[in-house]
């Protein structure tokens, strides 16, 4: 099995036993391809929800130039709740689960077609 496939199934298994959510796993493919390299970094594969940095960053890089959704308050509650639905105590938030749970939330799936 090739690391990616490894990974994806980690953000499977994360989506199913922390989240709740049954996984599209074609989206959830290509959400993880769209995160490129960053995925096999310790640092920059996770999303720290106590980083106003961080945030800003899934705000901005994925929601508004990825998603092309215009800047709102909503793109931050929706951040939160992602996050919260992840849980905050949890320290490993991976980012191709973040942008997954987000995509889905905005129902932007159609971005990955």
């Amino acid at each position: 099995m090739s690391k990616r496939a490894e990974l994806i199934s980690k953000y499977a298994d994360d989506l199913k036993n922390k989240c709740g959510m049954t996984a599209d796993m074609d989206l959830l493919t290509k959400v993880t391809i769209g995160c490129g390299p960053s995925i096999y970094n310790k640092d920059s594969s996770t999303v720290s929800g106590s980083s106003e940095t961080e945030i800003a960053t899934v705000k901005n890089n994925f929601l508004i130039k990825k998603l092309g959704l215009a800047d709102s308050a909503d793109l931050d509650k929706a951040i939160n709740s992602v996050l919260e639905t992840y849980g905050k105590s949890n320290r490993n938030k991976y980012r191709a689960v973040v942008y997954y749970m987000l995509t889905k939330h905005f129902k932007k799936e159609s971005v990955y077609k």
